[in-house]
């Protein structure tokens, strides 16, 4: 069975373009895509993803405040950050809830970042 995966850009381009990236890739299918992180949240809540993949700048919770609360929610389901600040982001500060930080500059890394992750 695919992993389902939980997408998270307020940006809808950015959306796409990894819908486009997982349709392509028959171990992972899109279960919901969220244009904020408070819809994150509820869309986790209602498919239960087995990976998230969070922009960091979104409306109403950023990428960060969003993983802090679905890391107490779902604390077993890995996290990506993806986006274009990841140079000032650091995965050893505690209040980093997040398992991995994706430059959005480095696209083509994600997969290999989401197949560690969430192994097919």
């Amino acid at each position: 069975m695919a992993k389902r995966i939980l997408v998270a850009d307020d940006n809808p381009l950015i959306r796409q373009m990894l819908c486009k990236l997982f349709e392509v890739e028959e171990d992972y299918d899109i279960c919901a895509e969220a244009e904020n992180g408070q819809q994150a949240i509820d869309l986790a809540l209602k498919h239960r993803p087995d990976l998230i993949i969070l922009d960091f700048a979104m409306p109403v919770l950023n990428g960060l405040e969003a993983a802090r609360q679905l890391k107490k929610i779902m604390p077993d389901v890995p996290i990506i950050l993806f986006t274009q600040h990841a140079t000032g982001i650091t995965l050893a500060k505690p209040e980093v809830n997040i398992d991995q930080v994706v430059s959005k500059g480095n696209p083509e890394s994600l997969m290999g970042h989401v197949r560690s992750l969430a192994p097919a």
